[in-house]
């Protein structure tokens, strides 16, 4: 169990799905944990209630990460919460699938506005606390891998969140600031609710654990980066995804 006593940590779109179980994790290795959320209040405060039964400390901030404005706002309730940040976990996205050929502006700008400009627009907030010592996670995808047909805007903003990883990790190295990605394979969650049966059927045949990931396989993962053991792994990737190849 990674040791986070006395770090602060922002995860953002966590009141369901990975970032839940990413922000139960954090809180469990002693973080104080600030769960981020748009629509799911309900959620977010059942989980910092969860958090905080566990012996955790937790706060939920409402913040839709697709508009610029609601922001700076985040980072600021963060700052009054807890006087500081040390982990952000870049998780808030969407992914909506469907042919090439009915793909509109709106369908790209909503799967850019929050899957790509969110992160960096979080990154340059996130900056102005984060330490010398300090952990950025983006959380990616397996997909980028795979070539799925119908996901060629979600896959494109994760291959965007793969490149700003690697370009980060470069530019924030001198600060002492580690930038990795999380790339989970198909995970157990409600974005792959419509996954058709022999969807599942065939990722599984080619996923070496054959099972769906769970949102405890990826947190668990992600404990790892955002700990002291990963000091030195910076400008990775690293796939939990179940051996899954495409």
């Amino acid at each position: 169990m990674a040791n986070l006593a006395g770090k602060v940590a922002l995860v953002t779109g966590s009141a369901r799905g990975i970032g839940a179980a990413i922000a139960k994790r954090l809180a469990a290795d002693g973080a104080k944990v600030v769960v981020n959320y748009s629509k799911s209040e309900d959620e977010a405060e059942e989980l910092v209630a969860a958090i905080k039964k566990a012996g955790g400390e937790a706060v939920a901030v409402k913040a839709d990460l697709s508009v610029p404005a609601e922001i700076p706002g985040l980072f600021a309730a963060v700052k009054k919460q807890f006087g500081q940040l040390d982990i952000l976990v870049n998780n808030a996205g969407v992914m909506d699938r469907g042919p090439i050929e009915d793909v509109t502006a709106e369908h790209v700008n909503r799967h850019f506005d929050l899957n790509v400009r969110g992160p960096i627009l979080c990154t340059v907030e996130a900056l102005k606390m984060l330490p010398k010592g300090g952990k950025i996670v983006n959380v990616s995808s397996n997909i980028t891998r795979m070539a799925i047909p119908g996901s060629s805007v979600y896959t494109a903003t994760k291959g965007a969140i793969d490149v700003l990883t690697q370009v980060w990790a470069t530019e924030l190295g001198p600060k002492g600031i580690t930038v990795n990605a999380i790339s989970p394979g198909a995970t157990d969650t409600d974005m792959n609710d419509d996954m058709s049966s022999s969807e599942k059927k065939q990722t599984l045949q080619m996923t070496a654990l054959g099972r769906l990931g769970t949102s405890e396989d990826i947190a668990d993962a992600t404990a790892f980066l955002v700990s002291e053991d990963a000091r030195w792994v910076t400008g990775e990737r690293l796939a939990a995804s179940g051996g899954l190849r495409g």
